[in-house]
């Protein structure tokens, strides 16, 4: 499934140690900037401020210049603002400090969860289709952004098709609520209840797919350990968070990949497909049946409950999902 990179010096045993780095520094970066209204600003504020300039300048030329990278470091980045303002923008009046005015009470502004994660996914679905239609059935050899190459076939169309039913089971989108400040934890998180356990999987599942279809020599990494870490803090010290857990990863990791791109491209901490046909298709055929899966119970609950899955909450009678409401202010 993956080939390590021994002619320069590696091994899976120090792929694998590199692979828990990144996502013990994943998980802590996280950490900090969730829980520190300053600590997030700066992360996504200043330092891609910061970073673009670089990249334009004194990096041009080094960089990943391709349309996915590109449109993926600024989504991410772009989510994260959204979700941070969403979180910590409020009014108070200056003589009692009491807040009379959220953001996150404006209907409007769900809106924009939902949609930056269906373009983020979009962004993926047609970059699929694009490599399926590109290169299909023929090893592309390097090109801008993978410098190893991808191989196209018919599991690009069906790991495309298992993002688009990710993307109709993203529900209850006004049910987005703001974690209650605690002795332990004062991070004000964006809480999403309906947006619960299978739903994720499915993603994490057809994500990993996709990295392997279209980006491989950095599936490793940004499929395998940049998928665990807001996972794993979602269903532990985070929960119900999991949509910013993974704009917050997704946006730094991004910004590391642009800047530093030889750590994935070449080198000892490489790692890249073995292009076989038959793992392509089963990761692939998975994917499309974990997400045709939740698809098909997104659709039992709508004719069993009678609701709109968009503008009301469908898993409410499911315990995960009351332990994630009743985390929220």
């Amino acid at each position: 499934m993956f080939t390590f990179n021994t002619t320069e010096g590696s091994s899976v045993y120090l792929a694998v140690v590199m692979l828990l780095v990144v996502f013990v520094l994943l998980f802590m970066f996280n950490e900090v900037a969730r829980r520190s209204k300053t600590a997030g600003f700066v992360s996504f504020v200043i330092l891609p401020v910061t970073l673009t300039i670089l990249w334009m300048t004194a990096m041009r030329g080094q960089i990943y210049t391709d349309w996915f990278h590109l449109a993926k470091v600024y989504s991410a980045t772009a989510g994260s603002i959204g979700f941070w303002a969403i979180r910590h923008y409020e009014k108070k009046d200056k003589k009692t400090g009491e807040v009379f005015w959220k953001l996150s009470s404006i209907k409007i502004a769900l809106c924009f969860p939902p949609l930056i994660l269906a373009v983020n996914i979009l962004e993926a679905v047609a970059r699929d289709f694009q490599v399926g239609f590109t290169y299909w059935m023929v090893h592309s050899g390097a090109i801008e952004g993978e410098v190893i190459g991808v191989f196209g076939g018919p599991w690009n169309y069906m790991n495309a098709i298992a993002g688009i039913l990710n993307i109709i089971a993203i529900t209850g989108w006004f049910g987005i609520v703001i974690r209650k400040q605690i002795k332990n934890d004062k991070s004000k998180d964006m809480l999403w209840p309906d947006m619960l356990w299978f739903w994720i999987i499915g993603y994490d599942i057809w994500n990993f797919v996709y990295t392997y279809n279209c980006i491989p020599s950095h599936a490793w990494y940004a499929g395998l350990a940049l998928l665990l870490a807001p996972t794993l803090c979602a269903f532990t010290i985070g929960k119900g968070a999991w949509l910013q857990h993974r704009a917050q990863t997704l946006a730094i990791w991004c910004m590391f990949a642009q800047t530093f791109p030889a750590f994935q491209d070449q080198g000892i901490f490489m790692v890249h497909s073995t292009y076989n046909p038959t793992i392509y298709t089963i990761l692939a055929a998975l994917a499309l049946g974990i997400n045709a899966a939740v698809f098909v119970y997104m659709i039992y609950k709508v004719m069993k409950t009678k609701r709109n899955p968009y503008t009301q909450e469908l898993f409410t009678d499911l315990q995960k999902y009351k332990e994630i409401k009743a985390l929220g202010e």
